[in-house]
């Protein structure tokens, strides 16, 4: 299958098949290609929370709507954003890429320098809203490289997310959940969605072209 088939095969299962397991292979193939994303400034301003826990997964579903996949899933993956910029992250981000690179330039300085200007004086909400984006940046890489490996998945939002920060103590390591990802396998007969055609808007009310 091209990726392009693969995402058409692709859809936010509704139902998945408790039993199934997904190889721990393909869970690090799809890991991998989320912090291999782009993010603003390379500065990866969030985190991945794998939970294969099945006590705690209950609990995240009691305040998830009930949604069934939280726990039926093989892997809950929680996307949880830094909770603001501080001096500190910045500075840890930069010496990590000037270390890796064995390469220190004027032209870095000065981004640095620009950031640790700007960032932290936006305030913690304006911040929050920017490394959420980026969460989401790795959300959709994930979704195809999930797709890529032949793995359903469901993106879920709807879940109370301070309840959620309480029950992984995400707010002691100042970070905030912004999103969730079940990975595992679509049971076709019990999710009622899995036959239905995919639709999306034709492309030429999609996309428009200016040469």
């Amino acid at each position: 299958m091209s990726l392009l088939d693969k995402l058409q095969w692709r859809y936010a299962t509704k139902k998945m098949d408790s039993s199934k397991s997904v190889p721990q292979e393909k869970v690090e193939k799809i890991l991998e290609a989320i912090r291999l994303t782009a993010s603003s400034s390379g500065l990866q301003p969030y985190e991945l929370i794998v939970i294969t826990n099945k006590d705690l997964r209950e609990k995240i579903k009691g305040v998830a709507n009930n949604q069934s996949q939280v726990t039926d899933c093989s892997h809950l993956v929680v996307f949880a954003a830094w909770d603001n910029y501080t001096a500190e992250r910045i500075n840890a981000a930069f010496d990590m890429t000037e270390t890796e690179r064995n390469f220190k330039n004027d032209a870095g300085v000065a981004y640095r320098q620009m950031l640790l200007k700007n960032y932290p004086a936006r305030g913690p909400e304006v911040n929050f809203i920017h490394t959420a984006k980026q969460a989401y940046i790795g959300l959709g890489t994930a979704l195809i490289a999930a797709a890529e490996e032949g793995v359903d998945s469901t993106p879920m939002e709807g879940f109370d997310p301070k309840a959620l920060d309480e029950i992984l103590n995400l707010k002691e390591k100042g970070l905030r959940s912004v999103v969730m990802l079940p990975l595992g396998y679509r049971k076709e007969d019990e999710d009622w969605l899995v036959k239905l055609k995919k639709v999306r808007r034709p492309k030429e009310s999609f996309i428009s072209w200016m040469n």
